[in-house]
């Protein structure tokens, strides 16, 4: 059984694991909501979070309080078992059990459920497209199709938490664009915290609300998404996917061109498709697709344009350079070249026409 702490609405978490050739050390809180990206090369540390988490590593020193249940404790010498935990853990590989057809391992789940809170069955079996399946064995089943019951199998166990451990590694980029938005439906619909390790920036930009990057089994920053993602001081959040995510409104739709105009505290934005009016979405731009002018001559085949400070300049590479732009309450990234920039006389305080090539648009269910 669980000892219960005080209730902090946190998941609050100290690991410090030593092996030979790597260590952890990582003392934070994480938010018990949203999706918490954890990001960092390999060998960072990022599965080895996770698996002290599930107490499936034993850490020499250790602490985890979930909400308001410890299930780490090494000053007391505690540590939950793991069949104990209160998670679900999707794994790059389904893990899916080949004796069992679809319907069955997503019951196994439903087994492990400790408490009267777990998701109904066919609630879950709907979001997550899977009525079709529910007859076929797992050696029938596509990849994506195998991540969507392995996912499905861990929210049916009534988890306080869900680890992926990069759950979308093994697909192709078809079946990736497959499985996301089913996570996001998911992720929104239940309201299931989930802890997010993966490679990809994009993925994370596309999923997570909060972002923690390692190095070397160290943290190097946690916080909002947006907020990380602007640190020009980590060269890990670099290269040609450095860039920024915005929260928009969608405002309208322009049927004659196919464009909806989405609205944020710096100024608006045409996006192509249509989304529904009111709804909440979230914009990726990257840096390498903004541009900077002086003037607000709008005879250009660019429709963005916005007006912005620049907040700080810092060295990219030997020929260009990255400005980070501030539009009403909204941090965006552009990269130009050195030349660009002494030619401009550009410097931090300048006010300046962000010039958006693309943006890409993210909604529940995409």
């Amino acid at each position: 059984m669980t000892e219960s702490g005080s209730e902090s609405g946190d998941i609050e978490l100290r690991y410090r694991l030593l092996r030979e050739s790597f260590s952890l050390d990582i003392a934070q809180c994480l938010p018990m909501r949203g999706i918490t990206g954890i990001f960092g090369p390999s060998g960072s540390g990022k599965t080895s979070l996770l698996r002290c988490i599930a107490g499936l590593e034993v850490a020499e020193d250790a602490f985890l309080r979930v909400d308001s249940a410890t299930w780490d404790d090494s000053a007391r010498s505690f540590c939950l078992p793991t069949h104990q935990r209160a998670l679900g853990y999707v794994f790059q590989e389904p893990r899916l059990f080949p004796h069992l057809d679809v319907r069955s391992n997503l019951h196994y789940g439903r087994r492990r459920a400790r408490h009267a809170a777990a998701a109904d069955f066919d609630d879950v079996v709907a979001l997550l497209g899977l009525d079709s399946l529910l007859g076929r064995s797992p050696s029938d089943l596509s990849g994506g199709e195998s991540q969507r019951v392995a996912i499905g199998r861990a929210v049916l166990s009534a988890p306080r938490i869900i680890l992926m451990d990069e759950p979308l590694a093994a697909l192709d980029a078809g079946r990736r664009h497959e499985v996301l938005p089913f996570i996001e439906r998911l992720h929104a619909h239940f309201d299931i915290p989930v802890l997010y390790v993966s490679h990809s920036i994009d993925e994370i930009c596309q999923l997570c609300d909060q972002l923690l990057v390692l190095e070397d089994g160290r943290v190097l920053a946690n916080g909002d998404l947006q907020s990380v993602l602007a640190r020009t001081d980590l060269p890990m959040l670099g290269g040609a996917e450095a860039g920024a995510v915005l929260n928009a409104v969608v405002a309208d739709y322009d049927a004659a061109y196919d464009l909806s105009r989405l609205e944020f505290s710096g100024g608006s934005l045409l996006a192509p498709g249509r989304y529904e009016k009111a709804q909440v979405v979230r914009v990726r731009v990257r840096a390498n697709d903004v541009s900077v002018s002086l003037d607000e001559d709008s005879r250009s085949s660019i429709l963005n344009r916005l007006k912005a400070d620049i907040t700080a300049i810092t060295a990219d590479a030997p020929s260009t350079a990255l400005l980070k732009l501030r539009a009403g309450d909204a941090e965006l990234m552009s990269r130009i070249t050195r030349r660009s920039l002494e030619r401009l006389g550009l410097q931090a305080g300048d006010s300046v026409i962000a010039q958006l090539k693309s943006v890409s648009v993210r909604q529940a269910g995409d």
